[in-house]
């Protein structure tokens, strides 16, 4: 039986620019209750290299350093089941996502939205990108490759390159 599973708020400074969204917390995630939790999951490292912070940088301070250069960070789906961690566990009938239509309406800084990964990218064209047709708001969006450790085709190396785009979008590319 699938677990009823709740993710997190969003990550969010006073004027974002970017925001990077994820499909749903991992269970080593949900369990330290912390994003990209899991120890071999690529995203904290690859911030770390790409705005040069210490790797070992505690979570809190990871947080706030990514609000401050104007990334904020969440979830497309703020409820589901799942069994596991794998994205393709995910029951689909389940979804409930997070009022990311809302937030953008909120926070009129956000000028592109990048895609922790595929099923991030399908879940918000599904659910959110309809509400958000009807606005004038074109925003770029980029799928980027998934810093789970489940997508294991790419080196660190690779995902870090693709995820530069972060820094072009900042204007520090």
């Amino acid at each position: 039986m699938a677990r009823e599973l709740t993710g997190f708020p969003p990550i969010l400074g006073p004027a974002p620019r970017v925001l990077v969204l994820g499909s749903m917390p991992s269970a080593a995630s949900l369990a330290q209750r912390q994003y990209y939790g899991h120890p071999r999951n690529a995203f904290w490292p690859i911030m770390a290299q790409l705005f040069g912070w210490p790797a070992d940088l505690p979570y809190p301070e990871r947080c706030t350093a990514l609000a401050e250069r104007e990334v904020a960070l969440w979830d497309v789906i703020a409820r589901c089941a799942r069994e596991g961690s794998a994205d393709t566990a995910i029951d689909a009938a389940s979804v409930v996502v997070n009022p990311i239509a809302e937030l953008l309406g909120e926070q009129p800084t956000i000028g592109a939205i990048l895609f922790n990964g595929g099923t991030a990218a399908r879940e918000f064209r599904r659910h959110i990108g309809p509400a958000l047709s009807a606005r004038p708001v074109d925003l770029p969006q980029h799928q980027l490759p998934s810093t789970s450790p489940a997508m294991a085709r790419l080196t660190l190396a690779q995902k870090a390159e693709a995820w530069r785009i972060l820094l072009e979008l900042l204007g520090d590319g």
